[in-house]
């Protein structure tokens, strides 16, 4: 079986940074592809980092610069490094697992964290 469990969510000022980090266990999670999405009320869940078992990387645009996903396999853990947060970054936070190991869409990934509430404030 595969869990995620996510954590480092908090309150912070516009500008601040943060710290997520899924905890993943199971059999071969360190060749999954992985992936960081984010939702807020109203709105659908949306895509923020992936990445590969080779470490590539990939981001949506309004995270470039800002947001930096990495995975520590020795530790079992997937990070998303967050800096220069702003308001619109207000949402929960989501690990997310993909056993094929490849870029895919939302629906592609079959394992999910139950998420870390991440708040900026103005």
């Amino acid at each position: 079986q595969v869990q995620l469990t996510e954590s480092g969510g908090g309150l912070v000022q516009t500008g601040g940074s943060l710290r997520l980090s899924c905890a993943t266990s199971g059999r071969f999670v360190s060749i999954f592809l992985m992936g960081w999405f984010r939702q807020s009320p109203g709105k659908e869940r949306e895509f923020v980092a992936a990445i590969r078992s080779d470490h590539k990387t990939n981001y949506v645009d309004f995270v470039k610069g800002r947001f930096t996903i990495s995975r520590d396999n020795a530790k079992n853990t997937v990070y998303l490094q967050m800096n220069n947060l702003k308001p619109e970054d207000t949402a929960v936070y989501y690990c997310a697992g993909n056993r094929a190991g490849i870029d895919t869409t939302i629906g592609g990934y079959e394992y999910w964290g139950p998420g870390t509430q991440v708040t900026v404030s103005s």
